[in-house]
């Protein structure tokens, strides 16, 4: 049986992991990213990506884990920001779209 720290850690990387789920699905399956912000979006993934090395360098599989998810559904979601932005497919919303 794990530890209850061990425990923890592995409810907290599937609890914050799995938050990303909702905006990544929305975001591939609508290609909208007018309302994302693009420079949060590549923070948080340098982010991310800096914690998955440090799990890495720790060998813990609840860092790694939940960091290798998260780094896949952000940067995903900062892919299609990106494409948006690059190919004009990126407008806002008006009162009226809504």
């Amino acid at each position: 049986m794990p530890a209850l720290p061990d425990l923890i850690g592995y409810v907290a990387a599937l609890l914050t992991t799995a938050s990303f789920l909702p905006q990544a699905i929305l975001t591939i399956r609508t290609r909208d990213t007018a309302a994302l912000s693009l420079s949060m979006y590549g923070i948080f993934t340098l982010g991310v990506s800096l914690w998955l090395i440090y799990g890495l360098f720790l060998h813990n599989p609840a860092i790694i884990a939940a960091n290798a998810v998260t780094l896949l559904l952000s940067a995903s979601i900062l892919y299609v920001k990106i494409y948006n932005a690059l190919t004009g497919r990126e407008c806002p919303h008006t009162q009226e779209d809504r």
